[in-house]
């Protein structure tokens, strides 16, 4: 019998040669898994999660756009990736318009330092959103393929149900072995279909629910930056060592550690001082930047009405006039409340001098 290499070809694919689509599999209403194959029969070597350039032959001009990979490397006879329809987007409308089995297109790669290559008695927990679902897609799938039991809590983050990407796929994954994990939130429900998994944003609770072990699990998380922020704040928040977090931006993958963003997240230190004017009382009081409003507020004799201490009810919601606080709550305020200048006391951390009405 021919060995792989003999009947697929004798060596990786390189760059050098072009790309044939062999595949368009559409996965919701607006995206769409594009697998590639080598016209010559060579193999793909890559890392789970990382990325390749398409040289993309659009109107105006040729464009050149990365886009993870969303298979992986355990089955090295074809490459994918899954585009997601974007506002204004370029290369991936006319993708996801134009490009068809058959066509030829130059492509660069693979590369990108966000990757993994799930080892055996490691835990993970992979966190997205949308597109961002598919460098965990491939780190899934080696582990799948890997042969042994993965240890691996998968939470996911889509507008409605019919947005899930590669739904199907993981649960059918995750109904064959108990150690994946999957957590599906929403923001709305489809109509006239019932849904029986998380509803709104991801937040501190949900977490904890879905991951109680969450300090022991390495994080791989990939979505839009507002996203990734709140995830940031949200493990922070929780303790969570980040040494052992990492992230992707669907929006601009990284090449090389020299490439990848400093994460300059704000941290509440208990060593600095703040300050906070309680206007309506007439009350200045010192504090640190770890307590919060509640707190303060309650240890200088004032009342300000509070339920779940932890972001979720909204109850202690106040009126900022003037500073900066530091505020990681659990969906008890409104974006539209927040750019009104409303704080949620109980897990709002004051950052410097600021004053509230109270």
């Amino acid at each position: 019998m021919a060995s792989p290499a003999k009947a697929f070809g004798e060596a990786p694919w390189k760059d050098s040669e072009l790309l044939e689509c062999a595949m368009v599999v559409p996965e919701t209403t607006d995206t769409a898994t594009f697998t590639f194959r080598a016209p010559s029969g060579a193999w793909f070597d890559y890392k789970p999660g990382q990325f390749i350039t398409l040289d993309l032959p659009v109107p105006g001009g040729n464009v050149q756009r990365t886009y993870t990979i969303s298979s992986s490397p355990s089955r090295p006879l074809s490459i994918s990736v899954t585009i997601k329809a974007q506002p204004g987007s370029t290369g991936g409308r006319w993708m996801l318009d134009h490009l068809k089995p058959g066509m030829q297109i130059k492509a660069y790669g693979p590369s990108g330092i966000f990757h993994n290559q799930c080892q055996t008695g490691k835990k993970y927990l992979f966190i997205s959103a949308g597109s961002g679902i598919t460098p965990v897609m491939s780190m899934t799938t080696w582990a799948w393929d890997s042969g042994e039991m993965p240890d691996i809590v998968f939470v996911h983050a889509a507008r409605t149900p019919s947005d899930l990407i590669f739904r199907q796929r993981l649960e059918g994954m995750a109904d064959r072995v108990p150690g994946l994990q999957l957590h599906f939130t929403v923001e709305q429900q489809d109509p006239f279909q019932s849904w029986h998994g998380y509803r709104g944003r991801l937040n501190q609770i949900m977490l904890g629910i879905m991951a109680s072990d969450y300090l022991e699990r390495e994080v791989y998380c990939c979505g839009p930056e507002p996203f990734m922020q709140a995830v940031r704040d949200m493990l922070v928040a929780l303790g969570y060592d980040m040494e052992n977090y990492h992230q992707e931006s669907f929006g601009a993958p990284v090449r090389t550690e020299a490439e990848a963003p400093v994460l300059d997240d704000v941290v509440p230190d208990e060593s600095v001082s703040a300050e906070i004017v309680f206007a309506a009382s007439g009350i200045t009081a010192k504090c640190n930047e770890t307590d919060t409003v509640l707190a303060v507020a309650r240890a200088n004799g004032l009342n300000i009405p509070s339920g779940c201490t932890f972001g979720l009810c909204g109850t202690c919601k106040i009126k900022k006039n003037s500073g900066e606080v530091h505020m990681v709550h659990n969906g008890g305020i409104s974006d539209e409340d927040i750019e009104d200048g409303y704080i949620l006391a109980c897990c709002s951390h004051p950052m410097g001098a600021i004053s509230v009405e109270v």
